[in-house]
């Protein structure tokens, strides 16, 4: 650490003293701390650095007296309302300043008081009070937490804030803003399909989906907007829940895109009048959904009906991101529905025939094996599904055209063009055209290609049933729009040989131990999908039992049928 300027003793009577650990710290000067060590010439610093090295550009790991200077300093000014010296702490000025005014001037935060919480290695815990006012509406209070993290500047070896939109509000993204004033939609008041209120209080996971709805039927429910406090997300170049059908050319949009997540209420200042708009969720469904995912790590499910595509559950682990409908996951061998329905009918393969499931397949440069190594010897194409045999599938990527599986997935099950008009932001699935390696691997589900637990729910309703039936949260009569369509039915041969694979599957195959007793009306496929960095892969699980189809994730789970698998029996037997 360098040298630092001595503070002079100014009359510092108009500062608030920042609260540190919840002790308050003399503020003196220009912010400063006199809880720390001020040294000039020849003094020696708290991390036993001295004047002296003021030339040398400090490198390696940061010490403790680093990282809290470093977090109060930036506090400090933050506080005292210097903004230009609080972004100048920072590692990126200019996106700091323009993040940090807006916090004042569009979010219209005044008073506000930092606590410093507990420092983590590198990383300091802070929280924030402030009041929130608007125009002749009554000031409230906003209390919450928030962390910085602090890094060494690689110019000059300086500790500073690493800057992102979080440390501001731990709800914000790139480019989203805090705003106070008229909400740009009333708010909402949605019924599950009997008619009871659904509250985020009552479902946790339903947080997220109230916002989407509100966002897109809150000028048309009949409601009047109030004054808030909100997150503004950052504007996508096209909706991810489009009604208008969108071409092939338009499905590789990013991700990002897809995934925006709806504005977020962070506080309301003066009460809107809420229109009532009816979703298709099922209260005792949702309510197991949330009991069972709550039980985990990491996991999410939908449930809903195949002959109508009505969504009777979903729920995720973590209420903060939606992942049963906006995940981007790899499906490990649950894709092998939409693989063996595209196998049949390219003649490539046929429930009852013998079908090779051996130890090893090369295909494009890779070497890929089953589980545990296994084989099958002399089975069929059922035996092989029902064990998630890689081997059987990837012996086929020979005869396949590139474009083969992404055609089968969008023309069959109407996934993967971003088309489907949910009521609420969707994720509609991604298998990219690939080649080599890439495509094989996207025949058991990784490679390129992404899916979420209610994309894979409309897989198996579509195996179920044959046809493709969009899922939706809110009735296509309520506002006249169109939901998306697959431009062919799965051949009869083909829906009966797949229906085949699946109830085996359930019966006799992996699938077996979680969907015991759910018979004869049934069907499963188990999967894990391997992802670089984990330990476990992402344990997957999809079926259907009557009128009623299922799919679930539980990341770093394991194998699905041990981890999601009983998530999605549960919802089944409950629904039954």
């Amino acid at each position: 650490m360098g040298k630092r300027r001595r503070v002079s003793e100014e009359n510092s009577s108009n500062k608030r003293p920042l609260v540190v650990g919840g002790l308050i710290a003399a503020v003196v000067g220009g912010g400063a701390f006199g809880a720390y060590a001020l040294f000039g010439g020849g003094a020696v610093a708290e991390d036993g650095s001295s004047a002296s090295d003021a030339d040398a550009v400090k490198t390696g790991p940061l010490s403790a007296a680093e990282v809290r200077t470093a977090a109060t300093t930036f506090l400090t000014a933050w506080q005292d309302g210097s903004v230009t010296k609080a972004a100048a702490a920072t590692d990126d000025a200019a996106a700091a300043k323009a993040a940090l005014t807006g916090f004042g001037e569009d979010g219209r935060i005044s008073d506000v008081t930092l606590t410093r919480g507990k420092r983590s290695g590198d990383a300091v815990a802070f929280s924030v009070k402030g009041t929130v006012s608007y125009k002749g509406t009554a000031g409230k209070p906003l209390a919450y937490e928030s962390s910085l993290t602090v890094v060494r500047n690689a110019k000059d070896g300086k500790p500073l804030v690493g800057w992102k939109p979080s440390v501001v509000h731990p709800d914000l993204g790139e480019g989203d803003r805090l705003v106070t004033g008229e909400a740009g939609t009333p708010p909402v008041k949605a019924l599950d399909r009997d008619g009871g209120e659904l509250t985020a209080s009552e479902y946790p996971s339903l947080g997220t989906v109230l916002d989407g709805l509100r966002e897109k039927y809150g000028k048309t429910a009949g409601g009047k907007a109030g004054i808030e406090l909100r997150v503004v997300r950052a504007k996508s170049s096209e909706s991810s829940d489009s009604s208008e059908s969108k071409d092939a050319s338009k499905a590789s949009k990013s991700e990002e895109a897809d995934q925006k997540a709806p504005d977020k209420t962070l506080l309301e200042l003066s009460k809107g009048t809420p229109g009532t708009l009816k979703t298709t969720l099922s209260p005792s469904l949702q309510k197991t959904a949330e009991k069972q995912v709550s039980a985990k790590k990491q996991a999410s499910v939908v449930v809903m009906r195949p002959s109508t595509g009505e969504i009777l559950a979903a729920a995720n682990s973590n209420p903060n991101f939606n992942v049963a409908f906006q995940g981007s996951l790899a499906p490990g061998s649950t894709m092998k529905i939409v693989t063996a329905a595209m196998l049949i009918e390219e003649g490539l393969a046929s429930s009852d025939k013998p079908h090779p499931c051996p130890k090893y397949e090369t295909y494009g440069g890779w070497k890929f094996q089953n589980v545990d190594k296994f084989k099958i010897d002399g089975g069929t194409f059922k035996s092989s599904f029902a064990a998630s045999c890689n081997t059987a599938f990837i012996s086929q990527a020979k005869k396949l055209d590139n474009d083969s599986l992404t055609k089968e997935t969008q023309q069959v099950f109407g996934l993967g063009l971003n088309n489907w008009s949910v009521g609420v932001p969707t994720f509609d699935g991604a298998v990219p055209v690939q080649s080599d390696a890439q495509m094989a691997a996207s025949l058991i589900g990784q490679g390129g290609v992404r899916m979420n637990p209610l994309n894979m729910a409309s897989v198996v309703a579509t195996a179920k049933t044959g046809e493709f039936k969009q899922p939706y949260l809110v009735a296509p009569s309520v506002d006249d729009r169109s939901l998306a369509t697959a431009s062919r039915k799965m051949p009869s041969k083909v829906q009966t040989q797949l229906r085949d694979l699946l109830q085996y599957t359930a019966a006799a195959g992996s699938a077996a131990e979680p969907m015991a007793g759910l018979g004869p009306d049934f069907g499963a496929k188990t999967g894990s999908a391997e992802v670089d960095g984990q330990k476990k892969p992402n344990g997957w699980f999809t079926a259907w039992k009557g009128d009623l189809a299922s799919a679930g994730v539980v990341q770093q789970g394991g194998r699905g049928g041990k981890s999601a698998g009983p998530i999605v029996a549960a919802l089944l037997k409950a629904g039954s």
